[in-house]
């Protein structure tokens, strides 16, 4: 029997089926570049969180949970204070987390689903281990040009709409509407209409899989080589509801001015008539908002599909999709 951490025969990234190998021929080309990548870390947990004190005031990485920047040097993963081409998120320290030791394959799970099964863009990502066998999720930085390392311009949308703790208050993160991430889509956007249906279809998956904490910097703009801007990839996407039962379904309200449709009023929870009429602000045809929302009949089944082989203990498989089905039936409702 094999004292590695992982399965041998699914590959770490793509969660596909592999010849004892813990990278598939595409995670080995997408997520390292070609390179052959050791997924055993050779530094421990306390190493992490040491060079995390030592070099504070160095690394600029935004967001509360424990990250480092890594690359790849003989192929190893090692930390670094400039040029990282990679992020190493560990096991969250926060005891107040429930199921905390769930939250790496969480977030890979998560951003598979949404690759494999939701249509959304999303960097290569993956699984690593430290050498006391707790996992780490790793994501390749996408705001960095892989051949020079110069960093890309990327705007997420506190900066695009000046929101600070200075200007907002200590939430300004959640203090505010999808609504509103609309309109500022549409003010730096020119491609708007196709950019807008991969904002929606985004947050309608936050809300399917139970990503209470989608906030206003967890979506950003990124430049195309023609100097136009576009919605970034995907990036922190997990089901929060797993780890923090008891918070709020979504980060943001759905719109502007405390407005509430009469189906929110009847169910006090978001359904499809909520989603439809977010679509209907954002200037979406009718008929696109309802074929996204449509996928959702195949949706929990799809997601199963590699929930079943995904990293996540035998019972965080079953809160997941307990989430997973009891929204998409919420969504489902009017449409």
């Amino acid at each position: 029997m094999s004292d590695l951490p992982y399965p041998e025969n699914r590959c770490l990234s793509t969660l596909r089926e592999t010849r004892g190998q813990p990278w598939s021929r595409g995670a080995v080309t997408n997520l390292w570049d070609n390179r052959k990548v050791s997924p055993m870390l050779d530094f421990d947990l306390p190493a992490f969180h040491q060079f995390r004190v030592d070099h504070s005031d160095r690394i600029s990485i935004s967001g509360v949970q424990e990250k480092v920047s890594v690359r790849i040097e003989n192929g190893k993963l090692v930390p670094t204070e400039s040029d990282g081409q990679y992020i190493l998120k560990p096991i969250p320290s926060m005891p107040s987390l429930e199921s905390r030791e769930q939250v790496p394959a969480n977030e890979h799970l998560s951003m598979r689903i949404a690759a494999q099964v939701f249509g959304i863009e999303v960097p290569p990502n993956g699984i690593v281990f430290f050498n006391d066998s707790s996992p780490a999720y790793i994501i390749k930085r996408f705001d960095r040009n892989p051949a020079t390392g110069e960093k890309y311009p990327q705007e997420d949308f506190c900066q695009l709409s000046n929101r600070s703790k200075a200007t907002h208050g200590q939430n300004y993160k959640y203090d505010g509407s999808y609504e509103e991430l609309g309109r500022i889509l549409k003010q730096f956007c020119g491609a708007y209409a196709i950019e807008i249906e991969k904002l929606f279809r985004l947050i309608v998956f936050n809300y399917l899989i139970g990503n209470g904490d989608a906030h206003f910097k967890n979506f950003s703009l990124v430049p195309t080589p023609d100097s136009h801007f576009v919605l970034s990839p995907a990036y922190d996407l997990l089901s929060t509801k797993l780890h923090l039962p008891n918070e709020s379904s979504t980060a943001l309200d759905f719109f502007a001015d405390d407005f509430e449709t009469e189906a929110f009023q009847q169910n006090a929870f978001y359904s499809g008539a909520d989603f439809l009429e977010l679509a209907d602000r954002f200037e979406m045809k009718p008929e696109r908002a309802r074929n996204i929302l449509h996928t959702i009949d195949s949706f929990p089944d799809n997601a199963e599909a590699i929930v079943k082989v995904s990293l996540l203990s035998d019972e965080a498989r079953a809160s997941y999709m307990e989430v997973v089905r009891d929204r998409s039936k919420a969504v489902l409702m009017g449409v």
